[in-house]
């Protein structure tokens, strides 16, 4: 009996130290947040959703990019599909647009990007012939009007041409006459000393000054070969001449000609036109005209310093590719009606006259530029023009001198116009506006120049007193009569894709 008894004690105090022992285990954990076990769970767990979500984050970033790399590749797609919901996503002025621009989907256009050239001037192999011309074989220029009658007391540089004769030198045939500028008279003349300079020029880099609003600046980064291979020529006016030789170090060499550093200047006596900027036009669209032994041109406005080897930029924009005339893409506007509202803002010429010659443009079916047309821009940013002399080209350039001599001075509005007129017979390659960028550096000019016509908001202002503001020597388009009723048109409706254009 006792032993049972016993037994049973011994396991009553058995299980009471047991319950004793989980209690003060529990009563410790239980305050114990600190304990080293507590913790250990804890930052298990913390480890396990820290990981968890740098892995979501990492996915979610991954999808992200391949959502926007899928909307890029859709994007390009659309813009060549013929349906036109899916090419609505290319047109800037389209709602869809706006939205693809405003996420993010439309990449921002550079400012200055690399330009592939070549690395080696001194490599770089020249064409063994010239390009052959298989539309225009034979290129003249009219060098006397049959209908002396003019709005002017004076011969005019480019001629009176008549509405009929603009028509005609539409009209691509093998053998073509067209006004090209230049007629006896009409000013712009070189003395004997530069055209015999310039008749061993076959490669050239071209610019001018006109109004003495720009000062000269030396080209860099020019190779020794390219010294010895292209003539540097400035086309200066009297007045810039003048400005020069006060302002400058002009040297003079044993012949007698006029050097600024690299620039041969060449006098162009007798300004053509009132308005500098129609001046400026002759030796920028008229190179072939000024140099006609030259092969190969380059152009280049005077406010920039050119900093890439000219013959790096004719491997790279003409013989690569076997382009013939090369310029870049404006950097804000493709629509031409669109950069002729960016002209009215800015006072670049009278608006009425700006308008008008729009309207002569629509009336002959100029249509605003899309996709579907064969150029990437019907704008250029024409500071910078790269060309080979053929036929086809130097009759581009004539025509589109004449619709500079004939309407407004504003070269960017004429010259898709020509290239629309010639229905693909002339090939442009318009590079990226960016590469543009990096051709040159860019510089003030000295003063802005402003004419009292830019100003002109209606045609009222040109009237009595302001008959004063009309030009003497071009223009004449805007005032002679036009073969057609543009009362009756309307000009497209422009929508500003750019704040800066």
């Amino acid at each position: 009996m006792m032993s049972d008894f016993q037994r049973s004690l011994a396991v009553r105090l058995s299980r009471r130290g047991e319950r004793s022992n989980q209690s003060n285990k529990e009563e410790g954990g239980g305050g114990a947040l600190f304990s080293p076990s507590r913790l250990h769970s804890d930052y298990g767990i913390k480890t396990i959703w820290k990981a968890g979500f740098l892995r979501l984050l990492l996915v979610g970033g991954i999808l992200w990019m391949l959502l926007i790399i899928l909307a890029l590749l859709f994007h390009v797609w659309s813009c060549q599909s013929s349906l036109s919901f899916f090419s609505a996503i290319c047109n800037k002025e389209g709602r869809l647009y706006v939205v693809l621009d405003t996420i993010g989907f439309v990449p921002k256009p550079q400012h200055r990007c690399p330009i592939p050239v070549a690395y080696d001037p001194d490599k770089v192999l020249l064409p063994t012939s010239i390009t052959p011309d298989s539309i225009v074989t034979n290129l003249t220029y009219i060098t006397e009007d049959d209908d002396l009658s003019s709005n002017s007391p004076f011969p005019l540089f480019g001629g009176n041409i008549s509405w009929s004769q603009r028509q005609e030198s539409f009209i691509l045939k093998p053998q073509m006459k067209v006004h090209c500028g230049f007629m006896p008279g009409g000013g712009a003349e070189m003395s004997s000393l530069d055209k015999h300079y310039v008749q061993k020029c076959k490669f050239v880099v071209a610019t001018g000054i006109f109004d003495a609003y720009d000062q000269p600046h030396q080209p860099s980064n020019i190779s020794k070969r390219s010294k010895n291979l292209f003539c540097f020529l400035m086309v200066v006016d009297e007045l810039s001449l003048d400005f020069l030789r006060s302002n400058a170090t002009v040297r003079q060499d044993s012949q007698g000609g006029d050097w600024v550093g690299i620039w041969r200047l060449i006098l162009l006596k007798t300004p053509p036109y009132d308005e500098p900027r129609r001046n400026g036009k002759v030796p920028k669209i008229l190179t072939h005209r000024l140099f006609p032994q030259a092969r190969y041109s380059i152009w280049i406005d005077a406010k920039m310093e050119l900093i890439v080897d000219p013959l790096l930029i004719l491997e790279r924009y003409l013989w690569r590719g076997k382009h013939t005339f090369a310029i870049a893409q404006h950097k804000h506007h493709r629509n031409i009606y669109e950069e002729a509202d960016a002209c009215k803002r800015r006072k670049r010429y009278a608006r009425p006259l700006v308008d008008l010659q729009m309207k002569i443009y629509r009336y002959e079916g100029l249509e605003p530029w899309s996709i579907k047309k064969s150029t990437v821009s019907d704008v250029p940013e024409g500071a910078v023009i790269i060309r080979e002399h053929t036929a086809m080209n130097n009759l581009f350039s004539c025509l589109w001198f004449n619709e500079v001599h004939l309407l407004t001075p504003r070269d960017q509005l004429s010259f898709g116009y020509v290239v629309d007129r010639l229905k693909g017979a002339f090939k442009v390659f318009m590079f990226q506006n960016c590469e543009y960028n990096s051709l040159f550096e860019l510089h003030p000019h000295i003063r802005e120049h402003s004419s009292k016509i830019e100003w002109v908001k209606s045609l009222k202002e040109l009237k009595g007193k302001g008959e004063s503001m009309k030009e003497s020597r071009g223009g004449f388009g805007l005032w002679t009569p036009y073969p057609g009723d543009l009362d009756s048109v309307e000009l497209p409706k422009v929508v500003r894709t750019s704040k800066a254009g």
